[in-house]
C-alpha cells in the first residue's frame, strides 16, 4: 500500500503490559526499552456490520466460499487493517497493522484462531523461516516493545524496524529480538541462504519527507538484515545498497519517483529477483545474497503510476507487475480509468545473465466495473502451481479475488472470480482482499476489513494444483513447483 492514502500513523488497541496473546503476556527482547506504564486504550470505531459474512457474496460457478471468519477483538476495527499471509504446515499467518494472528488451517473449511499478537505499528508484513516469524514495523513508535505509543513524527528518537517472533509453539508467540532499518520496514521479502545458515531479509521502506527528518531523501535504497538461524536473537544490519545511484526516475505529476522499491519479490532457483520500485520495474541478480545487482529497469510513464508488487511464472521467464494507481485507496475499476491503469503489466524475460531484459507483452484488469465508493486496484497475488500453465490469484481490494490465466502473455484472461458487495455504499472506505494466495488446495484471502476467507476453485485448467502441497510458503520467495 502506498502510504500516500494512508498516513504513518499507529493503529490500534495498545495495552500496558507486554505483548498480548490471547490474554497471555510474553517476554520483550533484552535489548527492548521497558514500556511506559498504562497506555491509554486507542478509541477505535468497531468494524461496520457489513463487513460481516452478512454482505453478498459475488463469485463465479467454479469458486466457492467454502469458510469465513471475521476479524476478532482486538483486531475488529476498521484501523487495524489485515494485511499479508505466510504459510507453513497447517497454520496461516496473517499480518495486520496492529499486529498479526496465527490460523489454524489443518481444515481449510474450519479455519479457527490459534493466536493473536498485539503489536501495533503498521503495516505488519510478515514472513516466516522454520520457527522464526519476522513481522515488518512501518510507523516510528516510542520503542521497539509490542507495548510501544505512537511517536510524533519529527522525533528523531523514534523506532521502526524489523522484528522477530518464536512461532515454534503457534499458540504462544515468543518475541525474540529486533533490529531498527533506515525509514522502517514497509514491506520485506525473504531470502534463503545458499548454505541453509541464515535468512536475509530485502527490507523495502519509503517515505522521504519534511515531515520525517530520520528518512530523508535520497533514500534509493534498500536495508540487507541477516537473521542467523541458530542464533535469531542477533539479526544484523549487512548493508544498505543504494540501487538507484542516479536517482532513479525523477517523477512526474502522475508517476511517482523512484526512491527506494515498495516491495521486491525473489526466485531463487535462478538467483532472480524482481522489484517493483515506485517508478520502475526493475530486475536483479541475487546470486550474491548481499549485493543485489541491477540487470534491467523499465518503465511505463503513460499507464503505470506505482509500481507495487511483482509476480514470476514458475520457469522464471516472465514477471507481473502490479500498478497500484491511487495507493489503494481510489476507486480505480470504472470505465472512467480505463483498463490499462491500475492494472497489471506482464512482461516477459528476454535473454539470459546480465543481458536479461524485460519486454512488456499485455495488461491485465479485472473486466468487472465496481463502484466509485469500493476502492479496487491491482495487489497482491500468487501462482496457482499448474505444472505447463501460468495461472495467477490476486486480490484486488473490493474487486475481490481473481484467478487469471497468463500462459499466453499477450493474451492474459479471467477464468474465476469472488467478490463482495460494496463495504459501505455511502462513502469510499478502505475495505476488501489486501492479499490472495494459493496455498495446498485451496485460496486464502486476507481482509482488510472482513478477515479471513478460504475459497475452493474447481476447473480443469486448476485442478492439478490440488496434488501440490509445500511445508513453508512465502509468496514474495517464490518456490518452483512440478520438478
Amino acid at each position: 500500500m502506498n502510504p500516500s492514502s494512508k498516513s504513518r500513523r499507529a493503529a490500534g488497541v495498545l495495552i500496558g503490559i507486554a505483548p498480548l496473546v490471547l490474554g497471555m503476556a510474553l517476554a520483550t527482547p533484552s535489548a527492548a526499552t521497558p514500556p511506559s506504564d498504562g497506555p491509554e486504550v486507542a478509541a477505535n470505531q468497531p468494524v461496520s456490520a457489513q463487513a460481516s459474512a452478512s454482505r453478498d457474496v459475488i463469485s463465479s460457478d467454479n469458486i466457492e466460499q467454502v469458510a469465513h471468519l471475521p476479524k476478532q477483538a482486538p483486531f475488529d476495527t476498521v484501523d487495524a487493517v489485515g494485511t499479508d499471509i505466510a504459510f507453513q504446515g497447517d497454520h496461516a499467518f496473517v499480518g495486520n497493522y496492529d499486529g498479526f494472528v496465527v490460523y489454524d488451517i489443518k481444515h481449510p473449511k474450519k479455519p479457527r484462531i490459534v493466536s493473536q499478537v498485539l503489536c501495533p505499528g503498521g503495516q505488519g508484513d510478515v514472513s516466516i523461516s522454520g520457527d522464526l516469524l519476522f513481522v515488518s514495523t512501518d510507523y516510528p513508535r516510542s520503542n521497539d516493545t509490542c507495548t510501544s505509543e505512537a511517536t510524533d513524527s519529527a522525533d528523531p528518537n523514534g523506532w521502526e524496524g524489523m522484528k522477530v517472533f518464536d512461532v515454534s509453539d503457534p499458540a504462544k508467540p515468543r518475541y525474540v529480538s529486533s533490529i531498527p532499518t533506515a525509514c522502517g520496514s514497509h514491506t520485506h521479502t525473504l531470502v534463503p541462504d545458499k548454505a541453509g545458515e541464515s535468512v536475509y531479509l530485502y527490507i523495502s521502506s519509503y517515505g522521504p519527507s519534511e515531515k520525517f527528518p530520520k528518512c530523508q531523501p535520497p533514500h534509493d535504497k534498500i536495508s540487507i538484515v541477516e537473521v542467523p538461524l541458530a542464533d535469531p536473537a542477533n539479526p544484523v544490519l549487512v548493508d544498505a545498497p543504494v540501487l538507484f545511484p542516479d536517482g532513479g526516475n525523477p517523477g512526474t505529476p502522475t508517476v511517482s519517483q523512484t526512491s527506494g522499491c515498495h516491495d521486491i519479490t525473489v526466485f531463487p532457483e535462478k538467483d532472480l529477483a524482481a522489484g517493483a520500485c515506485m517508478g520502475d520495474g526493475v530486475l536483479f541478480d541475487i546470486s550474491d545474497r548481499t549485493a543485489p545487482r541491477v540487470i534491467n529497469q523499465v518503465r511505463d510513464d503513460e499507464n503505470f503510476a506505482f509500481w507495487h508488487s511483482a509476480t514470476f511464472n514458475n520457469d522464471g521467464s516472465k514477471v507481473v507487475f502490479t500498478d497500484e494507481l491511487g495507493g489503494g485507496a481510489a476507486a480505480t475499476c470504472n470505465a472512467e480509468t480505463g483498463p490499462q491503469r491500475g492494472a497489471n503489466g506482464v512482461y516477459d524475460i528476454v535473454g539470459s545473465g546480465a543481458d536479461a531484459k524485460l519486454e512488456f507483452r499485455s495488461y491485465y484488469k479485472i473486466p468487472r466495473h465496481q463502484a466509485d465508493t469500493e476502492n479496487c486496484v491491482a495487489h497482491n497475488g500468487s501462482l496457482i502451481p499448474v505444472e505447463g500453465r501460468d495461472i495467477m490469484v490476486q486480490a484486488w481490494y473490493q474487486g475481490g479475488v481473481s484467478v487469471w490465466d497468463f500462459t499466453d502473455s499477450e493474451n492474459p484472461h479471467e477464468i474465476g472470480f469472488f467478490d463482495r458487495t460494496t463495504f459501505d455504499e455511502g462513502a469510499l472506505q478502505l475495505a476488501g482482499s489486501w492479499s490472495a494466495y494459493y496455498y495446498n488446495g485451496h485460496i486464502y484471502s486476507s481482509g482488510i476489513q472482513e478477515g479471513l476467507d478460504v475459497l475452493d476453485i474447481r476447473d480443469h485448467r486448476t485442478n492439478p494444483a490440488k496434488k501440490v502441497r509445500f511445508e513453508e510458503f512465502n509468496p514474495q520467495t517464490q518456490p518452483v513447483y512440478g520438478r
